[in-house]
């Protein structure tokens, strides 16, 4: 086992100690790229003399010569983003220095690769980007989850210790889920957002991937521009939400959920208790509405009907369904988001998180993304927002953290919902269920992330 192997904060603990040197870790992280990415198709672009340049010059901070990556959503100095599609909507982009982008570079680290990403970011699989699909190193054959596919499938094969994705409508999360990791969707507007395509967005945010809580707080920390502290929760109240969150997913993943819950609470000496909130049987079509129309600012009908071939027929043709969606669909969908925003800040004045699964079912195969749930079979598309919408939505912070293995050996994931601005508390939740099932989940890799 090398350092690159290790934790995103254990690569930084040793590079600050001196224990490492930071230079042969960039060369191994580069190796390790060119190696293993062909089987993932995580990482799109490599570019070792900035890659260098960047370490050359990196500051003493918390990730002083570590290396990471970012989804192509982000425009780098050298390279603008591409948004894993063969051309932009709107106008096109020019390179620069993104909000993520400076809080690496201030924070020391090193970015080593652009990753991949669902085309346009409009799909929670990952299966559609104009470089092909990213795949998911438990099964090369799987959806990586999207829309940061990349990101996640880069972290999860150990081509680095951490990467910097961005969420709209559960866009970590998801790859958090199907790949085995911890996610964390910040609080809206908390995280860095300078530079992003959409920069009149009410939804996206940009958040850590990394293997686990830990990780996540240390990079969430430099995407925060603040240092996020450790608490031991104690007494946590947890709230368990009835219905098709829970019941209308696959029941494997039901089980693993209901006893990661179980553990929690038991760790916590905490309480469980069945709450809900207004407008929950919206969310889904809310969410939707919501994400994925901020984008149509800029775009045309000529603009869209000019757009070639190489851009998948799928996102033609949504992008041209948006723009007949009603003024009237949006404005309920506002009024949705009204009421569930005045909903959750009652419900949490009784509960300190929410539980459900973070997805209904494991990751599909790339070339058929559907899955099997109790109420029928339906695209991943349909069925994910459902778990993963409300954060976005209604703003507040969520995490996806691992709990279990299917049949199959997939992945499975239990998703955490806190209040408003209430990061941390999902971090000090996430790292007592690590601790309440002795890390099983998190220090469990694929067998391509323990590739010689």
């Amino acid at each position: 086992m090398t350092l690159l192997d290790s934790p995103l904060r254990e690569q930084a603990a040793a590079l600050a100690g001196g224990d490492a040197d930071p230079g042969e870790l960039l060369d191994a992280t580069l190796a390790r790229i060119e190696e293993r990415n062909p089987a993932v198709n995580a990482i799109v672009a490599t570019f070792p003399e900035e890659s260098r340049r960047m370490l050359a010059e990196a500051p003493r901070g918390p990730l002083f010569g570590v290396p990471v990556v970012i989804k192509d959503e982000w425009p780098l100095p050298w390279r603008a983003e591409q948004l894993a599609a063969a051309e932009h909507v709107g106008p096109a982009a020019a390179a620069g220095e993104s909000g993520p982008f400076r809080a690496l570079r201030d924070a020391g680290a090193v970015i080593v690769g652009v990753a991949n990403m669902h085309e346009y970011g409009a799909g929670s699989t990952g299966h559609i980007s104009a470089y092909g699909p990213a795949r998911n190193p438990w099964d090369t054959e799987r959806c990586p989850g999207g829309s940061s596919s990349g990101p996640g499938a880069a972290v999860a094969a150990r081509l680095v210790g951490g990467a910097v994705g961005a969420d709209g409508v559960g866009s970590i999360r998801y790859p958090a889920a199907y790949c085995g990791l911890t996610g964390l969707k910040p609080t809206f507007g908390r995280s860095t957002m300078l530079g992003h395509h959409v920069p009149q967005t009410t939804t996206i945010v940009s958040g850590p991937l990394c293997r686990d809580a830990a990780d996540c707080r240390l990079l969430g920390g430099v995407l925060f521009g603040e240092v996020l502290t450790r608490d031991e929760p104690t007494g946590l109240r947890i709230g368990i939400v009835p219905g098709e969150l829970w019941d209308d997913c696959d029941p494997e993943i039901t089980q693993a959920c209901r006893e990661a819950v179980e553990a929690l609470r038991a760790a916590t000496d905490g309480t469980l208790s069945e709450v809900d909130f207004e407008g929950r049987e919206h969310v889904l079509i809310a969410s939707i509405l919501v994400g994925q129309t901020e984008e149509l600012a800029d775009a045309t009908p000529e603009r869209i009907a000019a757009l070639p071939e190489a851009v998948s027929l799928i996102a033609r043709a949504l992008l041209r369904y948006r723009l007949l969606i009603p003024a009237v669909a949006m404005s309920k969908a506002r009024r949705v988001r009204t009421l569930v925003r005045h909903s959750l800040a009652q419900v949490f004045e009784a509960v300190d998180v929410l539980a459900w699964p973070t997805v209904a079912a494991v990751a599909p195969p790339l070339d058929n993304p559907t899955v099997e749930i109790p109420s029928g079979a339906y695209p991943a598309d349909y069925v994910n927002p459902r778990q993963g919408g409300l954060a976005n939505l209604a703003g507040v912070p969520g995490i996806s953290v691992p709990v279990g293995r299917s049949s199959d050996g997939l992945p499975i994931a239990l998703q955490l919902i806190a209040p408003w601005g209430r990061d941390e508390r999902l971090l000090d939740a996430a790292e007592a269920l690590e601790d309440a099932t002795d890390r099983a989940w998190v220090e469990a890799a694929p067998p391509l992330g323990l590739a010689d």
